[in-house]
């Protein structure tokens, strides 16, 4: 066992921590961190035991499964708080995603990869295809900002009939993606590379057996999930005006280090073991399944609750957001990366960080 597996494993005491406090009543601060840490093993534990059925299930269903479930802890947090009516909280959390995967996560591993390594590569043609897809949805959540912030006329109703079909167009494309991803050139070799002797000998030491015993375990592991994450945001609102916190500073910095703590461990070690391709794609990859596959599910989901989630966003958001977009994109079109270019993406993340939690 790995020493990372063990800190995680060990950080798995703060589930039943949580619970306890929320039961003894304790300080809100003291039960939202303790919350928080409860749910980087979990998302881990949900990460690894995807990973498991995908092996057994093969490379194609596998990554579709790998897809489908990347952002699932984002998701049920995500759920939970449009559940509570923490709008803002969610439309905060999803710029967070895609600003905390693209400058903190990629930036470290850029940063640490090149350190060990020097100047690292890989496939620009796929980095390029993902940031292009990537541009392409943040554009789509820029319009009804950007709509508002020109004209005087357009009722919230309205934003809200755009958002629905515009979520349904962003899932249609992903759809579509997923679908090139999977039938295009490199995956196809990837896919003739997976079903080797040793991939057969795998499947068979696993067993369908093991396969349902996995599936139990991920659905285990996402009831527990939805349950500490009741705890983390009815304790959310007590703890931002405790800490003197606003839910933009909340969503967008603080939401997304517990959330996604465990793709950025994946990025760093991917980079230090140059293995710079997988990073890039774990980044990216991950940021684009919020964009075009969280976001829109979560706006339709609000369908069922009593306030609705568009996709107005927040200005200034949208700008960190599209900054980072473009800095990323420019650092991965030509295929190579070095340490200074991640210490750029991180100085970056701080500066906006320290501007989030300015802003009032």
């Amino acid at each position: 066992m790995t020493l990372q597996k063990k800190i995680l494993l060990g950080m798995l005491a703060f589930v039943p921590a949580a619970i306890g406090a929320e039961w003894l009543h304790l300080p809100p601060v003291a039960v939202f961190v303790l919350a928080a840490l409860g749910i980087v093993p979990l998302a881990a534990s949900i990460a690894e035991t995807t990973e498991e059925i995908a092996v057994v299930i093969g490379p194609v269903f596998g990554g579709l499964l790998n897809a489908t479930f990347g952002n699932l802890t984002e998701m049920v947090v995500a759920f939970v708080a449009l559940k509570a009516g923490l709008v803002e909280v969610v439309k905060a959390s999803i710029l967070g995603a895609i600003i905390a995967n693209l400058l903190l996560g990629l930036g470290l591993a850029v940063l640490l990869g090149g350190l060990r390594h020097g100047e690292q590569n890989f496939q620009p043609k796929t980095a390029r295809l993902n940031a292009s897809a990537l541009l392409l949805a943040l554009l789509v959540l820029l319009t009804p900002s950007a709509i508002h912030s020109t004209s005087t006329g357009l009722t919230d109703p309205v934003i809200e009939k755009f958002s629905y079909v515009a979520s349904i167009l962003l899932l249609v494309f992903y759809g579509f993606n997923l679908f090139f991803s999977f039938r295009s050139t490199d995956s196809l070799e990837m896919v003739e590379a997976l079903e080797t002797e040793e991939t057969i000998k795998e499947v068979e030491k696993h067993g369908s057996k093991n396969v349902w015993k996995q599936v139990i375990a991920l659905l285990g592991f996402t009831v527990i999930l939805v349950v500490i994450s009741e705890i983390l945001v009815g304790s959310l609102e007590e703890t931002v005006k405790v800490l003197g916190l606003t839910e933009l500073f909340t969503g967008i910095i603080l939401l997304p280090l517990f959330g996604g703590v465990v793709e950025y461990i994946s990025c760093v070690s991917a980079a230090v073991k140059n293995q710079m391709e997988l990073a890039v794609s774990v980044a990216i990859g991950s940021t684009l399944q919020v964009v075009l596959l969280v976001t829109p599910v979560l706006v339709l989901a609000s369908l069922l609750f009593e306030t609705p989630l568009t996709l107005e966003f927040n200005i200034f958001g949208m700008f960190a957001a599209t900054a980072t977009v473009l800095v990323t994109n420019s650092i991965s079109s030509d295929g190579q990366s070095n340490w200074l270019e991640g210490l750029l993406l991180l100085i970056l993340y701080a500066v906006l960080g320290v501007a989030f939690y300015l802003h009032p």
